[in-house]
């Protein structure tokens, strides 16, 4: 239903005659498409919550300014675009030496399932859905400059018009199609070459094999299993804690290292982030008589192999949804 419509059922002329509850309920329908725009923009799941609300009070201030020559969704996409730049312009951080991105965070896919349908009959829509969510996507994304990067998501994933673009940011269309090149160009040099085989409910079996051979071997503190899944190329990281390991032997090396090998009780729980399967560790705690929550594997897997482990710590897990503890008798 667009905005004018739902406005009429309400027998008003405009949004400067709405009351506030009103308002929120029609901005609410676009919460969760708002949420994920702002999170690729930012690459942090916690500073979209907080730009989604700046996005919604803006809103609310600005509501007489609603001319209604676009629809009410573009007009809160422009918002939220302008608050994320505005967030960027005060505080940009910098990906580390390595190039991780230590402040990315996990989206889970149960939220990212309450998106709009839109075109989801269009094979080439769901794909760029899925690629521009996937991690290696918003690591990529986070080395452009604040603008070339915004060009990039309303262009390629939202598919705006130039012209809506330049007018957003107050450019030209030209300078809106150069800022398009570069940030395409920056891309290419920051994604990997391959794209992952895994893609949300479609994954195929080989990949669940790979999956469920990578829980078993690290319920087994298997070293010898567990490289046996990786790419020779492989690349671990653990952000916000910095550090990135290439390589199949220097990951294994930092597992031995860390003590992971002689590691006991641990159960998992299997589920999806950011389109990409994922395992969730929990360790035996005697004092609580439970498993309590440890850390989560995001995995990339491309040619049939693990081809990168993205580890979150366990602040990650309410946020994704998972049980706070598992019982004694535990699940894998």
């Amino acid at each position: 239903m667009s905005a004018d419509t739902w406005l009429e059922e309400l027998g008003v002329g405009g949004l400067g005659e709405i009351d506030e509850l009103a308002f929120s309920g029609l901005a609410e329908r676009h919460r969760r498409e708002l949420h994920v725009h702002c999170y690729r923009m930012l690459g942090s799941f916690d500073d979209a919550e907080d730009t989604v609300q700046e996005t919604f009070l803006r809103a609310w201030r600005r509501r007489e300014t609603f001319e209604g020559r676009s629809t009410f969704r573009a007009w809160l996409y422009r918002i939220a675009t302008n608050a994320c730049l505005d967030l960027l312009a005060k505080c940009r951080p910098e990906p580390a030496t390595g190039g991780e991105v230590l402040w990315l965070q996990p989206y889970p896919d149960r939220l990212l399932d309450e998106l709009p349908a839109g075109h989801a009959d269009e094979p080439e829509t769901v794909a760029v859905a899925r690629e521009t969510i996937e991690l290696a996507y918003l690591v990529a994304v986070q080395h452009l400059a604040p603008r070339p990067r915004a060009v990039l998501i309303l262009r390629d994933v939202l598919g705006w018009p130039a012209k809506d673009v330049a007018e957003l940011l107050g450019d030209s269309v030209n300078s809106v199609n150069s800022a398009l090149q570069r940030a395409r160009a920056g891309m290419r040099e920051h994604l990997p070459a391959e794209r992952q085989d895994w893609t949300g409910g479609e994954q195929n079996a080989g990949t669940r094999e790979l999956v469920r051979r990578y829980t078993d071997a690290s319920v087994a503190t298997d070293i010898a299993g567990l490289a046996a899944l990786l790419r020779d190329d492989v690349r671990c990281s653990m952000p916000p804690t910095p550090g990135l390991h290439v390589g199949r032997d220097t990951v294994v090396g930092d597992w031995v290292e860390s003590g992971f090998e002689g590691m006991k009780g641990l159960r998992t729980v299997l589920t999806s982030v950011n389109r990409q399967p994922a395992v969730a560790f929990y360790q035996w705690q005697q004092q609580e008589g439970a498993y309590l929550p440890l850390t989560i594997d995001v995995l990339r897997v491309t040619g049939g192999a693990i081809s990168e482990i993205v580890t979150f710590h366990n602040d990650r897990f309410p946020r994704l949804g998972l049980p706070v503890c598992l019982p004694a008798d535990g699940m894998e």
